[in-house]
Order: structure tokens, then sequence, then C-alpha cells
């Protein structure tokens, strides 16, 4: 064997081997198992807080909504506060209207309420005499009656509706945080313009998720009034009591993707049905399949699709998640929500833009093989550099 020459003192000391490419890189499913583990810790810290998250998300949500306002009044040459003195009023004024209808209602129907006691005792006695006709035994129709209590129903659609003022019940921390962010919003355009001169990615997410969110509201809200009009209007002529009360619910349950028109249709129904019995009841439900499931469940979606680019699987899953996470606040939320989340992993990022054609509502179209891309395309892969 050959020995090796001594290196001569003072001599360089010979460099290392070029590092191979992709050498150190992290692998791929471990990379996956990190933005899960991320992903649960997130959550867990979204559930901590919703007391907190809640009423600032659904502050952000009415911020964006009026956002329009003051980059109108600012196009026209007012003085920027002015602009944030009508967007707030705005707000505000939409805020204490639907809190103020839903007190009046919910105190409308705690008065209605106890006055069907008598009317559910009798129910339960035609369904007990119903069950015996039909050769249940007595232990039976006991223990059925006894798990189907109208006065445990009745506390749980009062619960509910309680849930649903509760909303908005921290209302003095959501005006706080209206009145900040109108503030920020007096110059927000020219904080925009920076963060596009100066991280073009960063203002593409933020602005395709102010563009999603003021969509969905705008296609929620329309077709959430033509929701509550029909249904207020079939519900008094069908002599259902308090027809206004589940017509706001019917609006305010628009914005809940999915099972929006359930939650808005067990309230009547029932009540349908301590008034004017089975019969009613059906009237009641038919009517709203008719109306509630064509808009809401056939039309209303399309739109919503269109206008967010998620589809009905997401939505879904976002529901759920938000709901888990924030509550009935959460679920009034989901969309402008998931829309965040969207903005903040996929369209941030130029090469995770190819996310956005999954959860899509539609396909996009490519024209040939050739790899020409189409306007639907466009917005979710992004040019090659």
């Amino acid at each position: 064997m050959r020995a090796q020459r001594p290196r001569p003192t003072g001599a360089p000391a010979p460099r290392p081997p070029a590092a191979t490419a992709g050498t150190w890189a992290i692998p791929r499913g471990l990379v996956v198992l990190l933005a899960a583990a991320s992903a649960v810790v997130a959550a867990g810290g979204i559930k901590a807080f919703a007391g907190i998250l809640g009423p600032v998300f659904l502050a952000l949500m009415l911020t964006m909504a009026v956002q329009p306002l003051q980059t109108w009044a600012q196009r026209r040459g007012l003085r920027p506060w002015v602009g944030m003195i009508v967007a707030l009023v705005a707000v505000v004024s939409i805020v204490t209207v639907l809190v103020g209808a839903m007190v009046v209602s919910a105190a409308q129907l705690a008065t209605e309420l106890p006055n069907y006691s008598d009317r559910a005792d009798e129910l339960l006695d035609g369904l007990r005499d119903a069950l015996a006709d039909a050769g249940v035994g007595a232990d039976q129709i006991q223990n059925m009656l006894n798990s189907l209590d109208i006065g445990k129903v009745v506390n749980l659609l009062e619960s509910a509706l309680r849930g649903l003022l509760g909303v908005f019940s921290n209302l003095f921390f959501v005006f706080a945080l209206l009145l900040f962010m109108a503030f920020d919003g007096m110059v927000m355009d020219k904080k925009m313009a920076f963060v596009e001169r100066t991280r073009p990615e960063i203002a593409y997410a933020l602005s395709a998720f102010a563009r999603g969110t003021r969509k969905y509201l705008i296609v929620s809200t329309v077709f959430g009034l033509i929701v509550a009009v029909l249904d207020g209007a079939a519900l008094w002529l069908l002599g259902v009591p308090l027809p206004l009360l589940w017509a706001l619910l019917s609006f305010i349950t628009n914005y809940i993707p999915n099972i929006g028109f359930v939650i808005g249709l067990v309230p009547p129904a029932l009540l349908a049905l301590l008034d004017g019995g089975v019969g009613l009841m059906i009237w009641v439900i038919a009517v709203y399949c008719v109306i509630n499931f064509v808009i809401q469940s056939v039309i209303q979606p399309k739109f919503v699709g269109d206008a967010v680019g998620l589809s009905v699987t997401v939505t879904f899953l976002s529901l759920t998640f938000w709901s888990w996470a924030l509550g009935p606040l959460g679920a009034l939320l989901a969309i402008p929500l998931s829309l965040l989340v969207k903005g903040a992993l996929f369209d941030i990022d130029p090469t995770a833009r190819w996310a956005n054609v999954l959860i899509a509502e539609r396909a996009p179209d490519v024209e040939d093989s050739k790899g020409t891309e189409t306007p639907s395309t466009r917005a979710a892969i992004p040019p090659e550099t």
C-alpha cells in the first residue's frame, strides 16, 4: 500500500466535497406530518381562544363588508375621516337592527311558548293512544314518551335562540374593534399599494380574500332577503305564529352553508305542530322544502361556488370545523374564515396555487395538450418566471 505524502506545513486544508442537490432536503412525508401537527396545534389554539377570536373575526368581516364605502368617499375627494364615519355608521346600524330584531323576537317567543303547554300534553296523549292502538306495550310507550319530552324540546328551542343571540352578545368589544378597524381603513389603500410593490404575492392573497368575502356576503345577503320574504309571507298565510321571527331566522341562517335550511325550518315547524297540529306542520315543511331547498340548496350554491371558489364538500367541512372551533359564530363565518385560510396557505405562495383547483367548485377548462391557460386556471396556477 502506497504511503500518503505528508502535507506541507502551512498548506491549505483540503476542501470538503460539494453537497449533492437534495441531500439535506426534508422528506415529503415528514413535511406532511409536520404540517398536520401544526394544524392540530393551531386548531387547539383557536378553540382555546374562541371567545376572543370570534368577535375579532366578526368585526373583520363587517369592516371588510363596508370598506368600499371608505374607498368610494376617498375617490370622490372627501376627507378620509368622512368615509370612516360613513362606514362605521353603516356597520353599526346593521348590527343594531339585527340585534334589536332578535331581542324583540326572542321576547315574543318566550311569551308565546308557555301558552302551548296544554297543547303539548294533548299531543302526547294522542301519541300514546295511537301507539297503544298499534299494539305497542305500555312499558315501551312509557319509555318512549319519557325520552320524548316536549318541554325539553321547547327548552332546546329557547336555548338555540339564546345561542344565536349570543353571537352578538359582546357588542361593546365588537363595536370597539369596528371603531379601531375603521380608523385603520382610512389608510388601508396606501398600505395595500406599498405591500403590492414590495410583496406582490401577499397583496394578491389579501386582495383575493377581500374580494371573495365581499362576493360571498353580497350573494348570501341577496338570497337571504329573498328567502326571508318568501318564508315570512308563506308562514303568515298559513297562520303560523311569529312569522317575522322565522323570516329573520331564515335570513340569518342563510349565511350558514349546507345546513342553514334545516336550522331555519325546525323552530317554525315545531311551533306549527303545537299551534295547528300535524297538518300545519306538514304544510310548513312542504313550503320550506319548495322555497328554501330550491333557492338555498340548488340555486345559491352555484353562485356561492363561483364567487368564493370553494366546492360544496369544502364548505361543509369548513362549516363543521369552524362550528366546533368558534361555536355558533363559527357557523356564520365559516366561508369567510375558510377564504382567509385559503389565502394564507395557497394564494400567498405562487407554487401552491395549484391547490385552488382541487378545492374549487368547477374544474378548469384546458383547451388542448399544449398547456394553454384559460381564465379559470390563470388565477389558480401562477405564470412561469
